[in-house]
């Protein structure tokens, strides 16, 4: 069910396997694992130890994962982007009357993520939310607010590395079953950013997509190859020592 990649064991079922995987744990943190979270999880003691917890899961997100399982010789069975189990967590929350906590973006983002998730998802139950704009180690009245309402589901939208060291600072502590760092996903829900067309998405474009909508991503593009490079190595290292 997983897939050695260099240090990490990445899940490889379907999203539907994963969704049934994750009712077995007491806690998870779903990691979404694209090159550039991973490669800056081995560069970081506590990110590393973290995406390696027995809490923590590690899905393929992004092609240049897909592309590294089959340098390893033990391809993934599909692409399972973060924002698509996102959107399944907030379903099955809404048929179980679970609450989720959203953490994360703009004042204005957040808001209108809000307004359309309970437009799309009639009934959810949003137990409560707070902009991306705090201090860490100073957001106490944000922790209190969580274990008052205990929600089933934590989503934090604040980029890596900063939505991993929140959930590595916190998640013990907090009564949440989901922890899930969601990058820009509050951005497309709010509208303000769209996905790929389902095409692209399908043909693994739709980081190409997203470099044409926001241009300064291309600059985290550089880690890609750096992240292959040092997956290929890896593998042959392992293979020459047997």
């Amino acid at each position: 069910m997983f897939s050695k990649i260099l240090k990490f064991e990445v899940f490889n079922g379907t999203k539907y396997q994963l969704l049934n995987y994750i009712k077995g744990f007491e806690k998870v943190n779903i990691v979404s694992g694209n090159p550039e979270v991973l490669y800056n999880g081995l560069k970081d003691k506590d990110m590393f130890q973290s995406f390696t917890s027995k809490n923590s899961v590690i899905i393929p997100d992004g092609v240049g994962t897909l592309i590294a399982s089959r340098i390893v010789k033990n391809p993934v069975n599909e692409k399972i982007a973060g924002i698509d189990v996102m959107e399944e967590i907030i379903n099955i929350c809404k048929n179980n009357n679970y609450g989720i906590y959203l953490i994360g973006a703009k004042e204005d983002v957040l808001r209108s993520c809000i307004y359309n998730l309970k437009l799309k998802y009639p009934g959810i139950n949003i137990s409560g939310s707070h902009n991306g704009y705090f201090d860490l180690n100073n957001c106490e009245k944000i922790l209190e607010d969580i274990k008052k309402v205990k929600p089933y589901a934590l989503f934090i939208a604040m980029g890596s590395p900063r939505q991993d060291r929140f959930i590595i600072k916190n998640m013990e502590e907090l009564p949440c079953k989901v922890f899930m760092g969601v990058g820009g996903s509050f951005d497309v829900f709010s509208g303000k950013l769209k996905r790929a067309p389902k095409w692209m998405i399908n043909f693994g474009l739709e980081w190409l997509y997203r470099v044409i909508k926001e241009p300064w991503r291309i600059k985290r593009l550089i880690v890609i190859p750096r992240f292959l490079i040092k997956v290929a190595v890896d593998y042959k290292s392992r293979i020459s020592s047997f």
